[in-house]
């Protein structure tokens, strides 16, 4: 499917969905929008695609933005991950972890982790994909963020983000455990 038979597509199902939603028979929307009924049964059945004016004035008339009425999901998903479903990903004997808790592929994978990190560990981690960035929020401990050969102190309380397509390590020189969740968001592919 091209990318102007997905937008139609998206653009069919997001109408019908909106205009379900706040009532609105065609004619309503017709004489709110002041685009003709015949329009937007075109659109509704993904005959046509509209002029970026017409979409807009549509988008305009149900209350939500172009980029919502355009979306090519289909509505609000939210998917919840229970804590028994956490996959933990790495292990020290000393105790040291991390925990996948969620991620998402649109627009490209993106996920969040929570880290436990014993005194004296480290998780050394090669470059990701250029547009790669993280974001960590350190809850308890000092955690020293090693970004291509430089390291950076991230104390408790503190945050800290990078572009991770350089090689990065995660260090705990402490004598407590640092605690801390990390985002990380990697671009899509081409």
């Amino acid at each position: 499917m091209s990318d102007l038979d997905q937008l139609t597509q998206s653009l069919a199902r997001n109408l019908k969905r909106w205009r379900g939603e706040r009532g609105y028979t065609l004619d309503a929307l017709a004489a709110r929008a002041g685009v003709s009924r015949g329009m937007i049964i075109q659109i509704e059945q993904a005959r046509t695609n509209p002029s970026v004016g017409t979409t807009v004035k549509l988008a305009d008339a149900l209350g939500v933005s172009i980029t919502t009425l355009l979306d090519y999901e289909q509505g609000p998903q939210v998917r919840v991950v229970s804590e028994d479903q956490v996959v933990r990903m790495w292990s020290t004997d000393a105790g040291s972890h991390t925990k996948l808790l969620v991620g998402t592929e649109v627009r490209g994978p993106f996920e969040l982790w929570d880290w436990l990190l014993m005194p004296g560990d480290e998780s050394a981690s090669d470059p990701h994909p250029s547009g790669t960035v993280e974001l960590i929020h350190v809850t308890a401990g000092e955690l020293t963020l090693v970004v291509d050969g430089a390291p950076h102190a991230v104390p408790a309380g503190s945050s800290a983000s990078f572009e991770a397509n350089v090689a990065h390590v995660y260090r705990n020189a402490g004598d407590v455990p640092v605690e801390m969740t990390m985002a990380v968001q990697i671009p899509p592919a081409n």
